[in-house]
This record gives C-alpha cells, structure tokens and sequence, in this order.
C-alpha cells in the first residue's frame, strides 16, 4: 500500500524526534553514575570542591558522568532508606561524607566501591581493616589527628592564659564520642608539658551533651552557671545545623569559643583550629576517579589530611575583652578583622 507524502513525512517527524528524545538516555547510560551520600544538607557540603577533585581526574559532571546527591538534613533516620536507594540504583562508587553515611552504606553493600570522607579514626570506628590496605570495597579520606584536641586545647589556652575550668560540646549520637572525650582528658591532664605557664594542677573540661535545640540552650545555662571560663566546640555535623543559636549563645553569655570549622569564625565566633574545608572533599572526589579508573578500593591506601589551618576573629576578641597575644597571630593562618 502506497502511503501518502503527508503520512511519510509525518512518521519520519515522530521516528526522528523518538530518536532525539533517546539519545540523552543512552549518553546517560553511557556514562557512569556515582551516589554522594551525606548526613548533612548541601550547604554544609563544599561540593565544588568534590567537583574540582572529580574534574582533576578528567571527570565533569553533565559531561562524561552522573551524580546522584542525597542529602540527610542531619536526621539520622533517613540515611538508611537513603543508601539503599543508592544501592538499589547500583550506583558505580559511593561517597560517603562524614560518620554515620559510610557506616550506612557499609553495612549494605559489599560490592558496591565506597569511598569515605570522615573525621574520625577509620580503623578503630570499624571503616577499614587498615590504614594502608583497606581491604574490601572501602577506602577514603580521613582529618582524624589524634593530637587535635590537645591542639585546640592548648591554643584555647595560650589566647586565655589565666583560664584553668573549660567546657566541651559534644554531640551525644557521635561515633566517636568516647574516643574525643578520652583524648580531651588525656590532653588536660598533660597540660603542664604544653602550656604557656606551669599550673599547680592541672586544667579541667567538662563534657556537655547536646543533640536538640533545648539541650543546647541547658548545656549553656549550665556550663555559665558552673562558671566554665572558655569552650571547646566539637565539630559535629549536628551543630553545623545549629551554628547560629551556638554562636548567639556564646555571645550573649560572652563565653570565649574554640570551634572546628573556618566557617563558625566567618560567622563571627572566635577561633577555630581543624582541616583545611576544602581540601578533603576534594580528595574524595579525586579518590572517587580512582576507582572509576579501574583501581579497587581495598588497594588504595586511606588518605590523611595534613592541611589545618588556625582563624581568628579579632572583632569577635574585641567584643569579649579578650586581648589576642602577637604569639598567637604570627601562627594563624588568618586573622579577620
């Protein structure tokens, strides 16, 4: 049967617009896909630098990959539901930024590449069997530095001289709780080989647990009334989230404050002392191309951050009465104004 010039003409449209609408699915298909599995939300997470490091191994996203972001909103009772469709989606690598998001996938997954961003001991939070085997279909990044919490002690220290009663904030749902506790206390009791002048004891910190928004409101009240003279922020992803009420209270309890992140100072807290923000995502993302590449992850050795950097908001000092020693801002590696 003779079609007419209309009919043919009308199918070659609808046959070439078939094909135009499949060539993304197969350029998708084409490319590989990657999950990003974060406790946390996008503004907490420097994805340009996880991009950049992708980029250094020659893969862009919209490009020649994929990538599929879940976002926790720091609630821990999603990241199951989260990793799984990560996994049912049979992703190529997963990132996994922070604690609970490797644990998560870890426990799912023993095939699927992981590749881990974190801020604790690997090996002794149960990531990998070693530091320079990981074994398995885990490897990663890690900023654990077993000295950072006599670090920040002992800086805390050397801008408050005189002060000997100081206060932690921890999260009480961390991983790593025990191990920060241990190593503060370890830090205070040896405060005579570090500080400044000698003590006849030795400094004292006492923990305050925090996971809500009230308990952040009694750990202040408490840590005033128990006349704490200084603060040491742990930098828990759950206070990410609370960064303004933390930094409202310190100031309005005009309590000096040691932070983790550069980003607490920019908003106006006083010091802070922890891994360089950018540098570890995007080691992941150049760990993540690694293993793209062909590489497994129980052959890649764990990577430890080795960038940290001291900031100082002088403007915050100023508000406090607090005098910052010269000695002190020859060593930062930024002072706000």
């Amino acid at each position: 049967m003779l079609l007419s010039r209309h009919t043919r003409r009308r199918d070659f449209v609808t046959l070439l617009g078939g094909a135009a609408a499949a060539w993304p699915l197969a350029a998708r298909a084409a490319i590989p896909v990657i999950g990003h599995l974060s406790l946390g939300t996008p503004a907490q997470s420097d994805v340009s630098a996880f991009r950049k490091g992708l980029s250094e191994m020659a893969y862009v996203e919209g490009r020649n990959l994929a990538i599929e972001f879940r976002w926790g909103q720091n609630d821990r009772g999603r990241m199951q539901e989260l990793a799984a469709d990560l996994v049912r989606r049979r992703v190529a690598v997963i990132a996994a930024a922070g604690t609970t998001a490797p644990l998560t996938a870890k426990a799912l997954t023993s095939t699927i590449p992981i590749v881990f961003q974190t801020g604790i001991d690997p090996v002794q939070s149960g990531f990998v069997a070693s530091l320079n085997r990981p074994g398995g279909n885990v490897t990663g990044i890690t900023t654990e530095d077993s000295e950072l919490g006599a670090k920040r002690l002992g800086l805390l220290h050397a801008l408050l001289p005189r002060a000997e009663r100081f206060a932690a904030l921890m999260d009480p749902g961390s991983h790593n709780a025990g191990n920060e506790i241990a190593d503060l206390q370890t830090a205070a009791a040896a405060s005579k080989n570090f500080l400044p002048r000698p003590l006849v004891g030795h400094l004292q910190v006492e923990v305050f647990y925090a996971g809500t928004n009230a308990e952040i409101d009694t750990a202040f009240a408490s840590l005033v009334q128990k006349r704490a003279e200084a603060l040491l922020v742990r930098p828990h992803s759950l206070f990410i989230n609370r960064r303004a009420q933390i930094l409202a209270l310190a100031a309005r309890h005009a309590v000096p404050a040691m932070y983790g992140r550069r980003a607490d100072v920019e908003h106006g807290g006083l010091m802070s002392y922890g891994p360089n923000a950018s540098d570890a995502p995007r080691q992941l993302g150049i760990y993540v191309g690694h293993i793209l590449k062909g590489e497994k992850p129980g052959d890649l050795p764990i990577v430890r951050s080795s960038k940290f950097e001291l900031v100082i908001n002088l403007q915050a000092a100023k508000l406090l009465g607090i005098e910052v020693p010269p000695t002190l801002i020859a060593v930062a590696d930024e002072v706000i104004e």
